[in-house]
């Protein structure tokens, strides 16, 4: 069994950086071979290429806003990422150390995207039975997880362990 200060202070920081770099190599890769607002080949079932700028929050949500929201976005996701941060060192159960991790790397993609170009690059399109869904990039996909696993271990998993 790894050791919960180990765990802490030198897994999950590499864990992080390791989320980090899959977003931001996936980012460029989308970057270098994709061309803004078309559709391109399938990627998963379900799962299409398709590169788009986001400057607002989820889902699209205060897109295409004055600078001063981009940057007030800014402020705000480093600010959660700094809370999620101490989240991580003050949480004594491991798994839940992991799942704050999944958030924060994938938070810190999007701050590190968002620093870059004032937006957040998405390029992987949701597409079931011809219903377009959304377009999201790898770290959304890392803070949904962690977001679905903190949900599974603050309310199913807990009730079982007490």
């Amino acid at each position: 069994m790894v050791n919960k200060e180990v765990l802490s202070k030198i897994y999950l920081p590499i864990f992080i950086l390791l989320l980090l770099f899959i977003d931001y190599y996936s980012k460029s890769l989308a970057l270098l071979n994709l061309s803004y607002g078309q559709l391109n080949e399938t990627f998963m079932p379900f799962i299409d290429f398709l590169l788009i700028y986001n400057s607002g929050i989820a889902f699209g949500m205060l897109d295409g806003k004055s600078i001063y929201v981009s940057y007030l976005l800014l402020i705000l996701t480093i600010s959660i990422s700094t809370y999620l941060i101490w989240l991580i060192y003050n949480e004594e159960n491991p798994k839940k150390k992991i799942a704050l991790s999944l958030i924060t790397g994938g938070a810190l993609g999007n701050i590190l995207d968002r620093f870059n170009d004032g937006q957040v690059t998405d390029f992987l399109h949701l597409e079931i039975l011809e219903f377009s869904f959304f377009v999201f990039n790898f770290a959304d996909l890392f803070i949904t997880i962690g977001a679905i696993l903190i949900i599974y271990f603050e309310i199913i998993y807990k009730p079982k362990n007490e």
